[in-house]
C-alpha cells in the first residue's frame, strides 16, 4: 500500500506526456489568460499535489509493468486517459488557443485539460496499488481542477 521505492519508467512517462504539452503552453497561452486573482488555497493545493505527484510517480516502481494480471486493467485506463489529454492538447494546440478552448470538455468530460491528468495519475495510484499517489493525484485534483472551474467560470 505504501509503495516500493524504486525508478518508474512508466511513472517517468506519464509526465513526460504531461509536461511537454505544457511546456508548449507556456508560450502560446490563450489570450487574456492570466493567473491573477487565482485562489492563494486552491494554489497552494495545485503546488503541493504537483510536487507529490512528480515526486511519487518517479520513486515508486510499483507503477512499472509486471505482466498483465486484472490489475493491468488499472494501468490501461491510466494511459487511455493521458492519450486523451494528448488528444486534447493537440486540439488545443490546432485551434484558435482561446480561453474557451483552454476549459472545453472533450468526449463530455468537463475541464479536460485539468480533469484528464489527475484521474489518470490517481489510476496509476490503483494500478500500483500506492495510496500516496492516490492522495497526492487527490491533492492535485482539488487545487487544479479547482482553479480551471475559477477561470472557466470568469471566461463564461
Amino acid at each position: 500500500m505504501m509503495g516500493h521505492l524504486g525508478f518508474s519508467y512508466v511513472g517517468a512517462l506519464f509526465l513526460i506526456m504531461l509536461f511537454v504539452p505544457n511546456a508548449l503552453w507556456a508560450r502560446k497561452k490563450p489570450q487574456g489568460y492570466s493567473s491573477e486573482h487565482e485562489s492563494r488555497i486552491l494554489l497552494a493545493f495545485e503546488r503541493a499535489g504537483e510536487v507529490l505527484t512528480t515526486a511519487c510517480a518517479l520513486i515508486f516502481d510499483d507503477f512499472n509493468f509486471h505482466g498483465w494480471s486484472c490489475w493491468t486493467w488499472w494501468l490501461a485506463a491510466a494511459f487511455l486517459l493521458m492519450i486523451l489529454y494528448e488528444l486534447w492538447w493537440a486540439r488545443y494546440f490546432r485551434g484558435g488557443r482561446r480561453m474557451a478552448d483552454f476549459y472545453s470538455s472533450f468526449l463530455g468530460i468537463p475541464l479536460a485539460g485539468a480533469t484528464l491528468p489527475v484521474a489518470a495519475f490517481f489510476l496509476l495510484g490503483v494500478y500500483g496499488t500506492v495510496v500516496p499517489m492516490m492522495a497526492a493525484a487527490a491533492v492535485l485534483g482539488i487545487g487544479h481542477i479547482g482553479i480551471h472551474l475559477q477561470h472557466s467560470r470568469k471566461t463564461a
